[in-house]
């Protein structure tokens, strides 16, 4: 167990980041999932900037590496296209 106050701090912090990056994850795995199900293609125009935005900001928080969300977007956008 930690012995300082600082260090006791920093394990709460850390807890509540870690929950936090966990649901922002989750919830953007869930759209790309319901992205990848679509068969409608105005539907899926419409979802793949929202989920283009949401694979950004989890790479500009450092929750996924930028080149996984540069790929992960350009998978979505050719899966699009090809509706």
């Amino acid at each position: 167990m930690a012995n300082h106050k600082s260090a006791l701090k920093r394990i709460r912090q850390s807890e509540k980041s870690r929950m936090e990056n966990k649901y922002y994850s989750r919830s953007t795995r869930n759209a790309i999932k319901t992205l990848r199900n679509s068969k409608d293609k105005t539907q899926a125009t419409e979802l793949l900037p929202k989920v283009s935005g949401l694979l950004d900001k989890l790479a500009k928080k450092n929750i996924i590496h930028a080149n996984k969300a540069a790929n992960l977007k350009s998978s979505l956008s050719k899966h699009v296209n090809s509706l």
